[in-house]
C-alpha cells in the first residue's frame, strides 16, 4: 500500500522533519511500523548527514538520519532519492537480477544510481553516481547547480524545453509557439513531445540533438562502469521506442569498442514515480533483522 502525502511548503528543517514524524507517526497508529527509509535529493554521507540538497538548502549539515531515528525510535536509513529509485528497480523493476546496472532518472535534471556486485555504489563518502554534474561540455548552458555544461544542462527534461525556447527565440518553431500563444519562454519539453507528434521537422530536430546528447553521456557511464543494463526512468519513457531507439542508436556509435563488447541492454523503467517509493522500503526492510 502506498500512500501520498505532498508538502506545498517546506519552511525550517526543524519545521519539516516535524511534518515527517507527524505523518509516519500518524500512519503507525494503524499500521505496525518496523523501519523506516528516506530517500532525499542531495548528497547524503554514509551517517545520513545531508551534506548538500540544491533544492532544500536549510538541509545542508543537518544529521538526518540520527535525528529521524531518535524521535521515531525506529531503524531509520536516509540516502540520495536517486539511489533509493535505483534500488527499486533492482529489487522489483527493470534491473531485477542484474547485478551491474545503471538507473539513469530523466526529469528536471538528470538522477543516477550505479549497481555494482548487486550493491549500490556509493564511493568513499557516500557522494557517488551524481550523473548529472559531470562536465559534458565546457562550452555548454550553465546548469541549476551553477556549473557549466553539466551533462544535465545538455540531456535533462530542462534543457529539452530551454532548445525548444532558443529555436523559438530565434524565430525557428512556429509550431512549438502555436502551443504556447506566441509566448516562447513557457515552452518545455512536454510541448517538444506534443509537436513531434504532429512530426514537426523542429520539433524533430530538437529531438535528436537532445537524444544525441542523452545517448553520448550514457556512452561515457558504460565506458566507466560496463553495466549489464541500463534502465532509464522518468516522465519521457512512456514515449517507450521514440526515446529509446535513438539513444541505443547513439550509444552503439560512441561506445569504445561497440562491435566487441557485449550487449548492454537499454530498458525502460517499470515502477514509474514509485521506483523511489520502492527502494526506501526496500532499504528500510534490510534493517530489520
Amino acid at each position: 500500500m502506498i500512500e501520498v502525502h505532498e508538502q506545498s511548503s517546506i519552511g525550517t528543517a526543524d519545521e519539516l522533519i516535524e511534518i515527517i514524524v507527524q505523518k509516519i507517526n500518524a500512519w503507525g497508529s494503524n499500521n505496525t511500523i518496523q523501519s523506516v527509509g528516506v530517500g532525499v535529493a542531495g548528497m547524503i554521507d554514509y551517517e545520513g548527514v545531508v551534506h548538500y540538497a540544491p533544492n532544500l538548502p536549510e538541509f545542508a549539515g543537518v544529521p538526518l538520519q540520527p535525528l529521524l531515528a531518535q524521535r521515531l525510535e525506529h531503524p531509520v536509513v536516509v540516502d540520495n532519492d536517486a539511489n533509493m529509485a535505483a534500488w527499486g528497480e533492482v529489487n522489483h523493476g527493470a534491473a531485477q537480477g542484474y547485478d551491474a546496472a545503471l538507473v539513469i532518472t530523466l526529469g528536471t535534471g538528470i538522477g543516477g544510481g550505479v549497481i555494482v556486485g548487486g550493491q549500490i555504489y556509493r564511493g568513499a563518502h557516500g557522494f557517488a553516481a551524481e550523473v548529472g554534474h559531470w562536465q559534458f561540455d565546457p562550452a555548454g548552458p550553465l546548469c541549476a547547480c551553477g556549473g557549466r555544461g553539466h551533462w544535465e544542462a545538455m540531456a535533462s527534461g530542462s534543457a529539452l524545453g530551454r532548445m525548444a525556447q532558443e529555436q523559438a527565440a530565434a524565430g525557428n518553431a512556429p509550431a512549438l509557439l502555436a502551443l504556447v500563444d506566441g509566448d516562447a519562454h513557457s515552452l518545455t519539453g512536454h510541448h517538444v513531445v506534443q509537436a513531434l507528434a504532429t512530426s514537426d521537422e523542429v520539433a524533430q530536430s530538437i529531438w535528436t540533438q537532445f537524444t544525441r546528447a542523452v545517448g553520448v553521456g550514457l556512452a561515457g557511464l558504460i565506458n566507466l562502469f560496463d553495466p549489464s543494463v541500463v534502465v532509464i526512468s522518468g516522465g519521457l519513457v512512456v514515449l517507450g521506442e521514440v526515446l529509446l531507439n535513438p539513444i541505443a542508436s547513439v550509444v552503439a556509435e560512441e561506445i569504445e569498442g561497440s562491435q566487441y563488447r557485449f550487449k548492454v541492454q537499454i530498458l525502460p523503467a517499470v515502477l514509474g514515480d514509485q521506483a523511489g517509493l520502492v527502494g526506501a522500503a526496500a532499504m528500510a526492510r534490510d534493517l530489520v533483522p
